[in-house]
């Protein structure tokens, strides 16, 4: 399993013979310029968290030049059918959708969620996708929940993806309060230093995270991060 990391919330998994997508805001995105265009992906699945613009970005041009199947919310996945991309397929909050390349269950995000246009976008999710043995959580947008204890619980997270930037977001505590409650193998920032409101100082988080007692990888924009198939 191979997760690369685009910058603000957008991701790739490579995973069971299949490439994953996460939240494609790629063009307008500062972290992305010399690092990836929207042309250059080609995915076999996109899934989004939410409608903001910023995690919306390019599926469309995306989904309609790749065939990619589109997985969100219900409100989601109409919304891009209106846009004439008829391959998705909806969930909602606890329900899990079984693929060739594993599972994702989507979970609870607190946060909002609405198109750039206005129209309104279902409520706010994450994913819990499980493949090749391993079990990476992408909180997408939102704070910390009591709820994320029992995601702790009841699954052994390898890799958890969550927003740090603050302001929209949770910021560095309530990460830290998240990460302590999910318990995974390994941390990973994101939704951070994009726009001037979510500017933070990512080495004084790892540093709390470190005194913390929890582990933290942060990546650059292009880096990769392989997790070995359990």
């Amino acid at each position: 399993m191979i997760l690369t990391y685009f910058g603000h919330s957008a991701f790739q998994i490579e995973a069971g013979g299949a490439t994953l997508l996460f939240d494609p805001f790629i063009t307008g995105n500062k972290h992305t310029s010399g690092v990836v265009r929207a042309e250059d992906l080609h995915p076999d699945l996109i899934f989004l968290t939410h409608a903001h613009g910023d995690h919306w970005g390019d599926t469309m041009d995306i989904a309609q030049r790749s065939g990619a199947l589109v997985v969100g919310n219900f409100e989601v996945t109409n919304y891009v059918q209106a846009q004439g991309h008829a391959h998705v397929y909806p969930l909602n909050t606890g329900g899990t959708g079984h693929f060739d390349f594993g599972r994702a269950t989507m979970t609870y995000a607190r946060h909002s969620s609405s198109f750039p246009d206005g129209t309104y976008g279902g409520n706010p999710n994450g994913y819990l996708l499980h493949a090749e043995g391993r079990c990476i959580y992408n909180t997408g947008d939102t704070s910390a929940f009591a709820e994320m204890a029992w995601i702790g619980e009841d699954h052994q997270v390898d890799c958890m993806l969550m927003p740090v930037g603050d302001r929209f977001t949770m910021g560095s505590r309530g990460s830290i309060r998240a990460a302590a409650m999910v318990g995974a193998r390994q941390n990973i920032p994101l939704h951070y230093d994009t726009f001037a409101p979510i500017e933070t100082d990512i080495g004084a988080w790892a540093a709390a995270m470190g005194r913390a007692g929890l582990p933290a990888h942060i990546l650059a924009p292009g880096e990769c991060l392989t997790l070995a198939a359990a």
